[in-house]
């Protein structure tokens, strides 16, 4: 059953504090952008046009799933050639499960890496 956002509360008598998808969503964006050899996150349409008008997309590449007892985090990327694709990979999933954790206390169950592409150097010409 999908919910529409995590309970993080710890029923402390103040209430509760939940946190939306789309939040999760940008913080393991961010967390992923600053990894050495990821050049890029894929996007879709929607993010294309956003970007467009000069607006930074932080959640572009990024699916959560949120189910009744895991959150699943899908990453979509571009890396820049003649990196490991292993240790790269390796390296975003243990920079945004700390991320995360830091931020929102929250236990990710899965976070997958999927190399959509390969970026080749800008500045090299044939």
């Amino acid at each position: 059953m999908e919910n529409s956002s995590v309970n993080v509360s710890d029923h402390t008598g103040l209430g509760k504090v939940e946190i939306a998808p789309e939040v999760i969503e940008v913080i393991a964006g961010i967390a992923a952008s600053e990894v050495d050899g990821i050049a890029a996150m894929q996007g879709n349409f929607a993010t294309g046009v956003v970007e467009a008008f000069g607006k930074k997309s932080h959640k572009k590449g990024v699916k959560v799933e949120l189910t009744d007892d895991a959150i699943v985090i899908d990453l979509f990327v571009k890396l820049a050639f003649g990196i490991s694709i292993p240790e790269v990979a390796q390296k975003a999933q243990a920079n945004i499960r700390q991320t995360l954790k830091t931020m929102t206390a929250l236990e990710i169950s899965e976070i997958n890496i999927h190399v959509v592409g390969i970026e080749m150097n800008k500045n090299e010409s044939n």
